[in-house]
């Protein structure tokens, strides 16, 4: 393939700090409030780069704000069953929260390489690299200079669409090439955020990107996911050992709490006595997708509480299921002073296999120079 290097778009500095709901008499007046505070409480500069809050709106009122440091999704407003704008994702009223030592990567994208990395290590063309260690013995998302703690270069096409870039130099965060990125935030009017991947690299390097959105149908800050309603159609996950690392086997859910092919609630089997469960404290594992063609739902997830329904398309061939062990609600710096608890959102984050790089049998996750990763996800909002 042709090879492409992304250049970095000029930053628009101009601050979107308006009403985002203005247009619509049934939005909550208390959610419009704390949007406008927001707004202005995201003007700031980090590492020498301007940082605001960008905000795409469809004609049914739909609403998504995402900030350029770490491409973090703030908010996202969907209808509920009584039309009423609903806020389902979690995330914080100031810029300052995401950088606290700690954050769980509220909203933000992901890489180099989603997920984890056993003990940092991996080997290319004959090469070891050891990478920045920040969960335990491993490499999570990236490491400790991910891309979730970047400013990125902004560029809002319209009212619907947000582009942002980023170039990761060789050698950064212990990954090997220079990587320029590209990722597209798209609202449309069918109430779907799509989002659309790209990179290119001038030496032969690993890449795995995903955004790290905590989803919670009943309305961020609501205390449990517990009653959604969860389908995931996957035949298999990857196991893990203690520290979260695939085993490289597949693992059939047949007759396991991690059968989801048919609907049932989160909480369902989420305290049966199972070694996987006890590893991750609940969810936190990656399950292999039947289908992956971005036409076919590959979960679904529902809140009775408000019918709003979330379907998830993509073209990536795993997703992450996680249903928020190590949320504690401990600081009540969320959105409105709200804390965000144990199991008080869910996470499904598509992608290639954790660990790939060491795991043959596993999809590659290798990008040459020459080539263009691509990839698309999409969450589809009804009720």
């Amino acid at each position: 393939m042709k090879k492409i290097m992304l250049n970095a778009i000029p930053l628009a500095t101009l601050c979107l700090a308006v009403s985002l709901y203005s247009c619509n008499p049934k939005a909550d007046k208390g959610t419009e409030a704390t949007t406008q505070t927001d707004s202005l409480k995201y003007n700031t500069t980090i590492d020498g780069k301007a940082v605001t809050l960008y905000t795409l709106k469809n004609s049914n009122g739909a609403t998504v704000t995402i900030t350029n440091y770490g491409g973090r999704i703030v908010s996202l407003l969907v209808p509920n069953k009584d039309d009423q704008l609903t806020d389902v994702v979690l995330g914080y009223d100031s810029i300052g929260a995401y950088r606290k030592k700690g954050e769980p990567f509220f909203g933000a994208l992901i890489g180099r390489y989603g997920n984890r990395i056993g003990k940092g290590k991996f080997k290319l063309e004959g090469k070891d690299y050891q990478l920045q260690l920040n969960d335990g013995p491993n490499t999570l998302h990236g490491g400790t200079d991910g891309f979730y703690a970047k400013v990125w270069d902004a560029k809002q096409v319209d009212g619907k669409k947000l582009e942002l870039s980023y170039v990761s130099k060789d050698g950064e965060a212990g990954y090997p090439g220079k990587l320029g990125v590209k990722v597209v935030y798209t609202l449309t009017d069918d109430n779907a955020l799509q989002i659309d991947y790209i990179a290119t690299t001038d030496k032969t390097t690993v890449v795995n990107l995903t955004n790290h959105a905590y989803f919670n149908l009943n309305g961020e800050g609501n205390k449990s996911i517990l009653d959604h309603e969860l389908t995931i159609a996957a035949d298999a996950i990857t196991p893990v050992d203690s520290t979260l690392i695939p085993t490289g086997k597949l693992l059939p859910v047949a007759g396991t709490a991690f059968d989801f092919n048919k609907a049932k609630t989160i909480g369902k089997s989420i305290e049966e006595t199972n070694e996987q469960l006890k590893f991750g404290k609940g969810y936190d594992h990656n399950f292999a997708l039947n289908k992956h063609d971005d036409k076919t739902p590959v979960a679904t997830v529902k809140s009775t509480l408000t019918g709003i329904k979330m379907e998830l398309y993509t073209s990536e061939p795993g997703l992450q299921f996680y249903s928020g062990n190590f949320l504690t609600g401990a600081d009540k710096d969320g959105k409105g002073g709200k804390s965000y608890p144990f199991r008080s959102a869910i996470c499904l984050e598509t992608q290639h296999f954790p660990d790939a790089p060491n795991h043959a049998n596993f999809a590659s996750t290798v990008l040459k120079p020459g080539e263009t990763y691509k990839t698309s996800t999409t969450y589809k909002f009804s009720k």
